[in-house]
């Protein structure tokens, strides 16, 4: 099992405590101990109780203490005296060449797309793709690494990530409204489905990154806050929430579970426990440690980036 130099506590009730050497998380009927001197990161998620002495001794052996809202919003960090936001790691960031990773994070995204609709073609024996589009895809996946500004990556891949929602919405009810992916405010409930799903995912991925100490706001393909962790999730979007929302928008969703106004569509408070729940299954933290930490080593080691399916 890959061990990560971050150490999350997620939820509510933990009790975080430490000897000189161990760093102790005691959460209901469970104990996990880590050798303080392997945290890079300590990430506080939610409600929990940690002691003074504690943070003292990770500060001490150069440990940074990362405060996140239930939801993954940062709130707050305790650095040792001394450092900076400007740290080694994000001087690094910002200087590798972002073309190399935006084609790689593209590239991924198209595949696991390509994936997800052979996937729901099986389920549901029949055929999705119009004539010339499954082919466009796959042209478009081999035409990224050629193409030399960072523009002409963006064009295309929101050209593809159009298609592929465009293909999704076959599957599902034309009464829904879903034609294609819309910016807020949604006006039907499966867009509205899967933004949700997609702020839990951005959430987790971006407690990650902030536990790697990299700057979760210079992505490679999207710019501005945030954008890093819009670039990660990308390829994590069909496994970790399409799968679950186009499912749902199947064989679950019906009108009782949201209300349209002239302007929006509100999701149900009994919809959104139930994508919580389904969201909280499918969302894999150990899948976005393991993506967080090659991009890590990749841009420390000027190694190749390659994202695991």
């Amino acid at each position: 099992m890959t061990e990560y130099p971050w150490v999350s506590v997620s939820g509510f009730g933990a009790h975080i405590k430490s000897t000189k050497n161990k760093l102790i998380i005691q959460k209901k009927n469970t104990i996990d101990e880590y050798c303080l001197d392997s945290i890079k990161n300590l990430l506080v998620i939610g409600g929990h109780t940690i002691s003074t002495s504690t943070i003292v001794n990770l500060v001490k052996n150069g440990a940074f203490i990362s405060f996140f809202e239930p939801d993954g919003n940062p709130i707050g960090i305790i650095r040792p005296f001394g450092e900076s936001n400007d740290s080694e790691i994000v001087k690094i960031q910002h200087a590798i060449p972002r073309h190399r990773y935006a084609v790689v994070l593209a590239q991924s995204a198209i595949k696991s797309r390509l994936l997800a609709i052979q996937h729901t073609q099986e389920q549901q024996s029949t055929h999705l793709f119009y004539e010339g589009e499954q082919e466009f895809l796959h042209t478009s996946q081999e035409e990224l690494q050629y193409l030399i500004k960072l523009g002409e990556i963006r064009r295309l891949f929101r050209l593809t990530t159009d298609m592929y929602y465009e293909i999704l919405s076959r599957t599902t009810s034309p009464d829904f409204g879903f034609r294609r992916r819309m910016v807020r405010p949604h006006t039907d409930p499966i867009n509205a489905m899967l933004s949700f799903g997609y702020a839990m995912l951005f959430g987790n991925c971006c407690i990650s990154l902030i536990g790697a100490r990299l700057d979760p706001d210079f992505g490679m393909m999207n710019e501005g806050k945030g954008s890093l962790v819009l670039d990660l999730i990308e390829p994590l979007k069909t496994d970790m929430i399409d799968a679950v929302v186009f499912q749902y928008a199947r064989e679950s969703l019906n009108t009782s579970d949201y209300e349209l106004t002239t302007d929006r569509c509100i999701l149900s408070d009994e919809l959104t426990k139930n994508l919580i729940g389904l969201f909280h299954g499918s969302i894999k933290n150990d899948r976005i440690d393991e993506m967080v930490n090659n991009f890590y080593n990749a841009i420390t080691n000027n190694s190749e980036f390659r994202v695991q399916y």
